[in-house]
């Protein structure tokens, strides 16, 4: 059992939850991680902070636009027990969600708008920069240009750019009184940063398969995110 009582306890007590996930949290949807020895980093020839940069779109966007999609579009993947637990959580108005995911299996899990952050955007809002014009999605699918040849790319924050609703999401973390971070090795920033915002005295749950490492007073549950959610109550 990886809900305690005491763990149970707090999720109850608590009515201003943020959870802040990565890509974890949609391994259970089929949709590989970035990190792990199975994740989509694992093997290739170029560094990924080139590869998904601002830089390598300037520079060789055909290389980056192939490895996006090849390794990063999953369109007919479902929101899992996590996302919809997550989901009802916020619903009740009780929870906000800052996301690190592109995937937006948040989205289809029914989470209120107003209560989720995509922190690093989302693969299917796709734009040509040109103009700012939106395209479907699944035009992208086929070519990375649009019908008059304007380059096409994803909403999604490269490396060198700046997140989305950071302010935001500051003030999130600031206003709650349990933080749950669920599914992020933690090691890209700004995200990682966002607990420097937490009230000293406030609760910060983290569910992973492995240690993570941080300078934040974190109570780690080591263990499958899977199982948690199907444990806590809502």
């Amino acid at each position: 059992m990886l809900v305690t009582p005491e763990i149970q306890q707090t999720f109850n007590q608590s009515k201003r939850i943020v959870f802040m996930t990565g890509a974890g949290v949609s391994t259970a949807s089929g949709i590989p991680d970035y990190r792990s020895k199975n994740g989509i980093y694992n093997g290739i020839s170029l560094r990924p902070e080139y590869l998904l940069s601002a830089t390598a779109f300037a520079r060789e966007p055909e290389k980056q636009y192939q490895f996006m999609i090849d390794n990063m579009y999953f369109p007919h993947a479902q929101p899992n027990i996590i996302h919809q637990k997550m989901a009802t959580f916020a619903q009740q108005g009780r929870a906000r969600i800052v996301t690190q995911n592109v995937d937006d299996l948040h989205v289809q899990a029914n989470t209120p708008q107003q209560h989720l952050v995509r922190f690093h955007g989302s693969l299917y809002d796709v734009y040509a920069p040109k103009d700012q014009k939106r395209t479907p999605w699944q035009n992208y699918m086929q070519s990375m240009y649009r019908q008059d040849g304007a380059l096409l790319r994803p909403a999604i924050t490269f490396y060198e750019e700046v997140p989305f609703d950071v302010e935001q999401s500051v003030r999130w973390v600031s206003e709650a009184d349990l933080i749950v971070v669920v599914g992020t090795s933690f090691q890209v920033y700004p995200f990682a940063g966002l607990l420097q915002y937490a009230q000293k005295d406030r609760p910060i749950i983290a569910i992973n398969l492995e240690y993570i490492h941080t300078p934040f007073p974190v109570q780690q549950v080591i263990g499958d995110a899977v199982e948690f959610f199907e444990e806590i109550h809502v």
